[in-house]
């Protein structure tokens, strides 16, 4: 049992991302020393597309990063949104490739960077590690496959329900700072349109909006409007990276 205590105690003592939490003791040592801690700003911009792909950023807390693939008319459509459950920047090209897409940070605040080269060099010593971020590269494949799938298939108020919910999980709280525009840029859509759904939503007591922010007021009436995506994205971490994805058992403190 002391050995046990003591395990959780080490676990807590390190950054808040459960993805470096989810790691054995042997193979969170082999990265301990090249961890570096920073606070980064919302909409700081990670990689542009073709950067070479050297640093591993990873959120914690209530940080987001988020994927936006430019198009040909100047606009960036977000794709996913990255938390606390994992990383950003060489996890599936094992980084020096290209990046393809706008790495950006949705939330600012608290991140660990972690030069590729030195992952990559704990993987080669550690099967167990390599194992832990294949994995993660799996289920961050899953949240691309579905967000095509939701893009192609669901409502614009389906969609607005499950970018909030999303967001609200990962901050662990009811206010999350999003703007019109952010959400907008989320959808695809333009800022009008997103404004209306918006005030759809508040017509029926789901939320309230704030200065720079959105007040959930209902959360269960904001995921019964939702589709199911968010639910579809947090089965697949559950079977192959269990407590790795934000919920209620994981508070953020």
């Amino acid at each position: 049992m002391l050995t046990q205590t003591r395990q959780r105690a080490e676990v807590r003592d390190r950054p808040f991302n459960n993805l470096l939490r989810r790691l054995s003791v042997g193979d969170f040592a082999l990265l301990e020393p090249y961890l570096q801690p920073e606070e980064v700003p919302a909409s700081e911009l990670l990689y542009n597309p073709g950067d070479d792909v050297e640093i591993v950023h990873f959120p914690c807390g209530p940080s987001l990063a988020t994927y936006m693939v430019p198009n040909e008319d100047g606009r960036d459509v977000e794709t996913i949104l990255v938390g606390r459950e994992g990383a950003v920047g060489g996890i599936v090209s094992e980084g020096y490739l290209p990046a393809y897409t706008r790495i950006m940070v949705k939330f600012g605040g608290p991140f660990v960077r972690l030069r590729v080269a030195k992952l990559e060099a704990a993987k080669l010593r550690s099967p167990t590690l390599r194992n832990v971020f294949a994995r993660y590269a799996d289920c961050m494949l899953a949240q691309m496959f579905q967000s095509t799938a939701c893009n192609a298939i669901h409502s614009i108020e389906q969609r607005t329900a499950k970018w909030i919910v999303s967001a609200m999980e990962r901050t662990d709280g009811d206010i999350v700072p999003l703007t019109h525009e952010q959400l907008a840029t989320l959808l695809g859509v333009g800022r009008s349109y997103a404004s209306r759904v918006i005030q759809i939503f508040k017509a029926e007591g789901v939320l309230e909006t704030r200065r720079g922010s959105i007040l959930v007021r209902n959360p269960d009436g904001l995921r019964l409007r939702a589709c199911r995506c968010n639910e579809s994205v947090k089965n697949h971490f559950e079977e192959v990276l269990r407590g790795v994805y934000p919920s209620e058992d994981t508070p953020g403190s």
